[in-house]
């Protein structure tokens, strides 16, 4: 722990958070091997204090440390910084020069945003990394380097592997130490500490009181997001101490200064490269539609699932039994394949029936509505009633006797 606090004191690293103490540990533990080591974290995170860390408790620590940023080199010339030309190789080259390999040989190079390197980089860093060996742009000579290599991103290199980005080969060549720097939001009551320390030196460098929060306005900062992490902090604490007068910050007047403030920490909407925006309302309302009647298919498949498994356990409200009726009634048969004639189940509703009485037929017959049919069934039952005595069974229908004995004719019953 005392080690942990002396690095801290001497890189000026402010924070407790656990993350953060990690790095700090991983970074001195490896300083004195020659293993390559990558550093994630967002931008603005302090991922250039680290390659320092490594570099002072190293072997190398009396060589060459030079920092590099990757993105801030035009691809036309980003070999030139790197490896060095010959007199003539391009137009400009009136001289030749030794790049920062061969520079920092027996020391440290820190490659900053090496996801930036175009796809040829690439190959010669790869090349450095396996053998030692470069080629200066325009030569043919193979010389040899012996540096150590530290590489930072605030990418995701993984996925712009899949992108054809970034070679796999070179991500796990610099991938040996993976050291990941916490973003500000997710280290708690260091934010108070960072913003402290920062109000003190301001108030130090511009020669005024250094500003105070009040407690409503440490809440604001302790939920705001910090897109920018430290370094937005920092700008941050700067504007305020320059532009307010009164030293104590209320929360009305530290909102004014946090960009898209939204009052409490929400998770973050993550767009997927192959996202579809909507460039309407229209297609937005067609998209709930949509998604609504996957839904209702989902449940009715559901609903049927149950009715056909007969399960002891079901019971049908009045409400439940409307809904059951409504979706046979669509003509919903989950299950049946395209072109084939849908199955219904048979429920029997009635309150007699019991809970696990369902039963499966494959068509459902219906009642016939013919009126001749009924009064051919009406004479049968009257007639049976009273053992074929043909006047008492004309009474019970109210018909003449001659009537009944017509029908009986006509529908060719036997008495």
């Amino acid at each position: 722990m005392k080690d942990l606090q002396n690095i801290k004191q001497r890189f000026g690293i402010i924070g407790n958070f656990e993350g953060l103490n990690r790095a700090i540990d991983i970074a001195s533990q490896v300083a004195p091997t020659d293993l390559s080591v990558l550093i994630t974290g967002e931008s603005g995170t302090g991922k250039e204090i680290f390659p320092q860390i490594i570099h002072s408790f190293s072997t190398r620590k009396h060589g060459q440390y030079i920092a590099v940023n990757c993105g801030a080199i035009p691809e036309g010339t980003i070999d030139s910084e790197l490896f060095g030309h010959e007199k003539g190789s391009f137009t400009g080259a009136t001289d030749s020069r030794k790049g920062y390999f061969e520079v920092a040989d027996g020391g440290t190079i820190f490659l900053d945003e090496v996801a930036e390197l175009p796809l040829s980089t690439q190959v010669r860093l790869l090349r450095v990394l396996e053998t030692g060996e470069f080629i200066r742009v325009g030569s043919s000579k193979v010389q040899k380097t012996n540096v150590r290599v530290i590489a930072a991103s605030n990418v995701d290199i993984p996925r712009a592997i899949d992108n054809g980005k970034f070679r796999e080969d070179l991500f796990y060549r610099l991938n040996t130490v993976p050291i990941r720097i916490p973003a500000l939001r997710e280290r708690g009551e260091d934010i108070f500490l960072l913003f402290r320390k920062f109000s003190v030196d301001f108030a130090e460098k511009y020669r005024m009181p250094a500003i105070r929060l009040e407690p409503e306005a440490k809440n604001i900062l302790l939920n705001y997001s910090w897109p920018g992490n430290v370094r937005q902090l920092k700008n941050i604490t700067e504007q305020i101490s320059i532009i307010e007068k009164d030293r104590d910050i209320s929360p009305l007047v530290l909102s004014v200064y946090l960009p898209e403030y939204g009052g409490v920490k929400l998770p973050a909407v993550i767009r997927k490269e192959d996202d579809k925006s909507f460039s309407s309302e229209r297609e937005i309302l067609y998209k709930i539609l949509f998604d609504m009647k996957s839904d209702m298919n989902d449940l009715k498949k559901l609903v049927f699932d149950l009715i056909g498994r007969g399960d002891s356990d079901l019971q049908f409200s009045e409400t439940n039994q409307g809904i059951i009726k409504n979706l046979i009634r669509e003509g919903f048969a989950p299950g049946a394949h395209p072109g084939e004639p849908a199955v219904h189940p048979k429920v029997d509703f009635s309150p007699h029936a019991s809970r696990g009485d369902i039963q499966d037929t494959e068509e459902v017959v219906e009642e016939s509505l013919s009126l001749a049919g009924k009064e051919e069934e009406m004479i049968r039952k009257a007639l049976e009633k009273f053992s074929g005595k043909r006047k008492l069974a004309a009474a019970e229908l109210g018909i003449s006797e001659r009537t009944l004995y017509r029908k009986i004719k006509e529908y060719d019953i036997e008495s």
